[in-house]
C-alpha cells in the first residue's frame, strides 16, 4: 500500500481537495514533481497563471510559456533547502523551473554560485545547464499569483506540495533557507506537522534569524535561517545587497556540511 492511501475515487486535478488527497500518495521526489505540475485546485491561481501564458510580455512574445504549477528544483537527497513564495508570472510561469527568468532568480543563483552551491551563475531558462550541488529550491505555493500575493486560502490549499516534499526530503534535510516572512509563516506549520518540535515561543521571520529544531524520528537537527526575499523590491533599494546573501547561504552551507569553495 502507498503511504497514506485511502478509499476512494482519485481525486481530480481541479478538485479543491487535490493537494491534501493526491501529495501524501507521492512515493518519491520525482513523482511529486510530475503530480504537481497538474493541481488546478485554485480557480484564481489558475486562471491566472493561464492569462499570463497567453498574454505574455512583450519581451518574451516568442516563448511558450509553461504556464502550470512548478515543481522543486534541484537534487533530491539535498542537505539545504531553499523555501520562497511563489513562482513569479514572467519568471517560473515562463520557464517551469523554481527561481529562473527573473532578476530574484538572477540574484538568488549567483549567490549560490559565489558559495560553490551552483554550476553557473546565472540562470535563464530550464536547458540551461544550471546544477545545483546538495541544495533544492521550492516554494509554498506553486502557481503564480496576481500581484504576487497567494490568498490565505491558496496558501493552505498547496501546502500539502510542500509537507510532503519536506517530508521526503527529511532524511537528507540539514538547513532550511526562508526567503522572506510569506514563506517563513508558511513552513512553520509543515514543521509542526511533520512532527517538529517548535520552540514555545514562534519564531519571529527576521534576516539572520536562526532557529535549530531538534532531531525527530529518523530526521536530524533542522536549522532554520531567515534571510529577506530576493525581490526587486529588496534588491534595488539595497535592503538586501548580493554580500548579504552571500553570507547567508556561506553559514547554510557549513550547517548544511556542503562547504565548496576550498573544493
Amino acid at each position: 500500500m502507498r503511504p497514506h492511501d485511502t478509499a476512494g475515487p482519485p481525486p481530480a486535478p481541479d478538485d479543491g481537495d487535490f493537494p491534501a488527497r493526491r501529495a501524501p500518495l507521492c512515493v518519491d521526489v520525482a513523482e511529486l514533481d510530475s503530480v504537481v505540475t497538474e493541481c488546478r485546485a485554485c480557480p484564481r491561481l489558475v486562471a491566472w497563471r493561464e492569462e499570463i501564458a497567453v498574454v505574455k510580455r512583450a519581451a518574451f512574445r516568442d516563448w511558450e510559456y509553461w504556464g502550470r504549477p512548478v515543481p522543486g528544483f534541484g537534487p533530491t537527497d539535498a542537505a539545504l533547502g531553499v523555501v520562497g513564495l511563489a513562482p513569479a508570472a514572467h519568471g517560473a510561469n515562463r520557464t517551469g523551473r523554481m527561481f529562473t527568468g527573473d532578476p530574484s532568480g538572477d540574484f538568488l543563483v549567483k549567490a549560490l554560485y559565489e558559495v560553490g552551491l551552483a554550476s553557473r551563475p546565472t540562470c535563464t531558462d530550464i536547458d540551461d545547464g544550471l546544477e545545483l550541488y546538495g541544495v533544492r529550491l521550492t516554494a509554498p505555493v506553486r502557481c503564480a499569483p496576481p500581484q504576487n500575493k497567494p490568498t490565505p486560502a491558496e496558501r493552505d490549499t498547496c501546502r500539502p506540495w510542500l509537507a510532503r516534499e519536506i517530508e521526503l526530503l527529511a532524511p537528507s534535510l540539514r538547513v532550511i533557507v526562508v526567503l522572506g516572512a510569506f514563506g517563513w509563516q508558511a513552513l512553520l506549520p509543515v514543521l509542526r506537522d511533520a512532527g517538529r518540535q517548535l520552540p514555545p515561543r514562534r519564531p519571529v521571520f527576521g534576516h539572520g534569524a536562526h532557529v535549530v529544531l531538534p532531531a525527530a524520528g529518523d530526521a536530524r537537527d533542522l536549522h532554520l535561517l531567515g534571510c529577506y526575499h530576493p525581490s526587486l523590491r529588496n534588491t534595488s533599494t539595497g535592503r538586501l545587497t548580493q554580500p548579504m546573501l552571500v553570507e547567508v547561504f556561506d553559514r547554510a552551507a557549513h550547517l548544511a556540511g556542503l562547504d565548496r569553495r576550498d573544493g
